[in-house]
């Protein structure tokens, strides 16, 4: 009997591949066809249709790490924070501790008018100067760093007024007045009311200078040309029973002593006419250079 020869059919893998295919997707399945790379797993971000997807980034095309293909993923994306803020510089400090000078003079003159300090003013930036400042500055939350910035010294300026010139040098230290002519020959009290300053001056040479007060204008301190007539070191006034230590006389009962009121009030008192001193030290040591018969010198 002769049998039939079978004649083998060799398939190549893609029509395997397409017969298996058209099995599984009438049972309902899906396959994966081979990808561009021929691998059979499609490239980063693109489906097997070759259409790009989007990653987990939000970027078409690139995935995660570890993602299947064409799966978004469930990590966080990442949010790029706004760069922090650079701090805030420091106000530029305009005096401190130590310092000197007009404007320091100013500064101590504005606290006093609204009370954050008693003294003064003395030019110069002291600790009763700084704790004041301190004080001012945490009353209204600032930095209670004692130093006086362009951030407090506007506060201040606001709140307060110009101060006047007897404000400014209410406890004396301004400068003295160019001497009067009659004050350049001899031994001479030279006595500026202008300045409110005593020159002591021998032969035209200033040897000492203080500031002082004068009479109000119930009792005005005389001007003119006197000398001195007495000197008395425990002087007490019976007629305003008050202390006038290291007195010297030169216009009837009016004389060049050392004041306690002086030293304590300042320019916001004034004398029952005598020329009146603040500086104990100066003042005793005017008292003992001072000769009966001395000139004394009171001029505007």
């Amino acid at each position: 009997m002769r049998m039939r020869r079978v004649r083998r059919v060799r398939y190549g893998r893609g029509a395997v591949a397409c017969a298996l295919g058209a099995v599984l997707a009438a049972g309902g399945c899906t396959v994966q066809g081979p990808g561009i790379d021929g691998t059979g797993r499609p490239l980063p971000g693109v489906d097997g249709t070759g259409r790009s997807v989007p990653g987990a980034d939000g970027a078409e095309g690139s995935p995660a790490p570890g993602a299947a293909p064409g799966v978004p993923s469930k990590r966080t994306p990442s949010v790029r924070r706004p760069a922090a803020a650079p701090p805030a510089r420091p106000a530029p400090v305009l005096w401190s501790r130590g310092d000197t000078g007009r404007d320091v003079r100013e500064l101590q003159a504005r606290l006093r008018q609204i009370g954050w300090l008693v003294d003064g003013p003395t030019g110069t930036y002291d600790d009763l100067t700084e704790r004041a400042v301190s004080g001012f500055q945490r009353k209204r939350g600032l930095p209670g760093t004692g130093r006086t910035d362009t951030v407090t010294w506007q506060r201040l300026l606001a709140m307060t007024r110009e101060p006047g010139r007897w404000q400014l040098y209410l406890m004396g230290g301004q400068p003295a007045a160019a001497p009067d002519p009659r004050c350049m020959t001899g031994r001479v009290l030279c006595v500026s009311k202008s300045s409110r300053t005593l020159r002591w001056m021998v032969d035209g040479r200033t040897v000492s200078t203080m500031a002082v007060r004068f009479g109000s204008q119930y009792t005005p301190t005389r001007e003119g040309v006197f000398h001195v007539y007495w000197k008395s070191r425990h002087h007490w006034s019976t007629l305003y029973h008050s202390p006038m230590p290291y007195a010297m006389f030169f216009s009837g009962g009016q004389a060049v002593h050392y004041s306690y009121d002086f030293a304590a009030r300042g320019y916001a008192g004034a004398s029952h006419g005598c020329v009146n001193v603040r500086d104990e030290g100066a003042i005793a040591d005017l008292y003992a250079r001072v000769r009966n018969g001395d000139k004394v010198v009171v001029y505007r």
